[in-house]
């Protein structure tokens, strides 16, 4: 794949992602603005990206603190509590899934920025 192409697809996978976390928090918190799940969708796949490459190598742990670190951005994102937050995380897992379910007709297969899909 081109450089252009795996930006194009950088890009659409955000959007998917930033789109499942937007309904997430819309159900959770009522919160209703796009642009602010997409960049919690882009800093939540650093911090997850980030802590994936540096504790991978830890049994259990490695798999375990990406995933808290990523429910850590929407905690801090959102300003709900842990419980609020991993739930935002879930639905957002969930919805990511139900978009990517359809997506592959036109050749979407990645959601950046959640995690699992």
């Amino acid at each position: 794949m081109s450089l252009v192409g795996s930006l194009i697809a950088f890009l659409v996978g955000l959007l998917v992602g930033g789109l499942a976390i937007f309904v997430a928090a819309a159900v959770v918190t009522g919160t209703r603005d796009y642009s602010h799940a997409v960049f919690t969708a882009l800093v939540g796949a650093l911090v997850w990206g980030l802590s994936e490459l540096f504790l991978a190598w830890i049994p259990i742990v490695g798999d375990f603190i990406p995933l808290l670190a990523w429910i850590w951005v929407i905690k801090g994102r959102y300003g709900t509590s842990w419980l609020h937050a991993g739930i935002i995380g879930f639905i957002a897992w969930g919805a990511a899934i139900l978009v990517l379910s359809v997506l592959p007709l036109v050749g979407v297969t990645d959601a950046v920025g959640v995690p699992f899909v």
